[in-house]
């Protein structure tokens, strides 16, 4: 499928940017991909930048229903490259403060987006690439995909990404991934609730795209306000989940779109 590139000037490091973060949109669709194939899409300061920049991008556009996030080549995520890893072992405790920072606001910005996020995730999806995967509000995985958290073999620890798994999967999948550092299968990682469809690889750019444009028949006034609603009781007790979803109950019922659909729904009774 053809898509059509919109112009988009990342804020800094435009030329860098603009390499490592491919965006295009097809209709009510973006597509951000992570384009260091050579590296495996790993992770440094200037893709996580572009990232966090494409993703505010297609926030502001009104014409898009639903954005997804895939990599370039092989693989999705491969984690942090080399040059990271040294970067981090050479770093002051505030510097790595600073770093360890803007990954958890990409983490953050994910959740806050109005419209939902899809992982296009091919190949390998490893440590800080897993948690990117995870972090997004749907992960769809190509039969051949792996993903896994191997920190621990290089005494890291996942920790950011940790609070994303344990909101995933349950407390005992997520301690045996974390700590044994094992990749599993596309169709474990579904088992333990870590993706939501499995499709197969002949088929994974069509499927994926079918997929993302159901979002094209859903109100998406309705589907911010859920996927808003929904991160943020996480934590919450009940009644207080409860009197937030009588909050934003009403303020469905009062949106255009809710008004809409009632109408056409009495009009066909």
């Amino acid at each position: 499928m053809l898509l059509c590139s919109r112009s988009w000037r990342p804020h800094n490091r435009m030329t860098d940017e603009s390499k490592t973060i491919l965006y295009q949109v097809d209709g009510p669709v973006a597509r951000i991909t992570l384009n260091r194939p050579e590296k495996r899409n790993a992770l440094n300061d200037v893709l996580v930048a572009g990232l966090k920049n494409a993703l505010n991008q297609a926030n502001d556009d009104d014409a898009l229903r639903v954005a997804i996030i895939t990599g370039a080549g092989a693989d999705f995520c491969s984690g942090a490259d080399l040059a990271a890893l040294q970067k981090i072992s050479a770093a002051s405790v505030s510097e790595n403060v600073d770093d360890a920072r803007s990954l958890m606001e990409l983490f953050l910005l994910i959740r806050q987006m109005r419209i939902p996020v899809l992982a296009a995730v091919r190949g390998r999806a490893l440590a800080g690439g897993c948690g990117l995967a995870s972090a997004c509000d749907i992960v769809l995985a190509s039969a051949n995909a792996r993903f896994g958290y191997p920190e621990v073999k290089i005494g890291f620890v996942p920790a950011m990404v940790m609070a994303i798994l344990r909101r995933n999967i349950s407390e005992k999948r997520a301690f045996e991934l974390i700590t044994r550092g094992a990749e599993i299968s596309a169709v474990d990682a579904k088992q333990f609730g870590l993706v939501n469809q499995v499709f197969d690889d002949r088929n994974f750019e069509a499927d994926v795209n079918a997929y993302a444009r159901g979002f094209e028949q859903m109100s998406s006034s309705a589907v911010a306000l859920t996927k808003a609603l929904l991160y943020q009781i996480d934590g919450m007790a009940f009644a207080d989940a409860l009197e937030t979803g009588v909050d934003v109950n009403v303020i469905a019922r009062m949106a255009e779109d809710c008004q809409k659909g009632i109408a056409g729904f009495l009009k066909k009774k």
